[in-house]
C-alpha cells in the first residue's frame, strides 16, 4: 500500500495515479449526497434539466451528517453504504464524476463504469463518524435543503483518510486483500 495526498478536483491524471489499497488524504471540496439527492439528480437528468451542481472532476461523499453540536462545524458524517447509489452512479459517471466516498462493496455495473469513464471509488471506514467531521473544514448545503441531512452539501475536506478500493485499471482492493489474507502473506 502507497500513502498518497491528492489535492481536489480529481483530473484524469491524478486518478490514473492511484490504485487499489492506496492509502489517500484527501484535500479540498467534495459533494456529500445519499439516496434522495441521487434520485433528484437522475430525474433531472432523464428530464433534461440543469443539475444544481457541476459534476466534472467532482468527488461525491455518501454521508448524511447528524447536526452540529454547538461550536462544530458539521456532525458525526460517516459514510452510508455505497450499493445504495449503485443505480444511479453510472450516469453521474458518464457526466463527469471522477470520485465517489463511501462504505462497502460496488456492484459490477459501476465497477465497469469506473474504468469506461476513469473515475475511482474511495472507501472511508464506517463507524468513524464523530472522528472524520474532525477533517471537515466548512460546510454548506447547495440543493435540495428540504431534504435535511440528505441535502447536497459542498464539504471543504482536510487530510480526509480514504482507501482507493476500485481504480480505473479495473483492480478491487477487496478482492486483493482477500486473496492476500486467503494466502496468508503479509502486505
Amino acid at each position: 500500500m502507497v500513502q498518497k495526498t491528492v489535492t481536489l478536483p480529481l483530473t484524469d491524471d491524478k486518478v490514473r495515479d492511484l490504485k487499489a489499497g492506496d492509502q489517500v488524504l484527501l484535500n479540498g471540496d467534495v459533494y456529500a449526497a445519499r439516496d434522495a439527492a441521487h434520485k433528484r439528480l437522475l430525474a433531472r437528468i432523464k428530464n433534461n434539466e440543469a443539475l444544481p451542481i457541476r459534476l466534472q472532476g467532482e468527488v461525491i461523499y455518501y454521508v448524511g451528517p447528524t447536526p452540529a453540536k454547538p461550536g462544530q462545524i458539521i456532525g458525526s458524517a460517516g459514510p452510508t453504504t455505497s450499493e445504495r447509489m449503485d443505480k444511479y452512479t453510472p450516469e453521474l459517471l458518464l457526466l463527469g464524476l471522477k470520485g465517489m466516498i463511501g462504505k462497502g462493496y460496488r456492484s459490477e455495473a459501476v465497477k465497469e463504469a469506473i474504468q469506461t469513464y476513469n473515475a475511482v471509488y474511495f472507501a472511508a471506514i464506517g463507524g468513524s463518524g464523530a472522528l472524520l467531521s474532525k477533517k471537515i473544514e466548512s460546510e454548506t448545503i447547495v440543493a435540495y435543503e428540504d431534504l435535511g441531512p440528505e441535502a447536497i452539501r459542498r464539504l471543504t475536506i482536510k487530510d480526509f483518510p480514504v482507501t482507493v478500493i476500485n481504480d480505473c485499471y479495473g483492480n478491487d482492493w477487496y478482492e486483493q486483500a482477500a486473496a492476500i489474507y486467503q494466502k496468508g502473506e503479509k502486505h
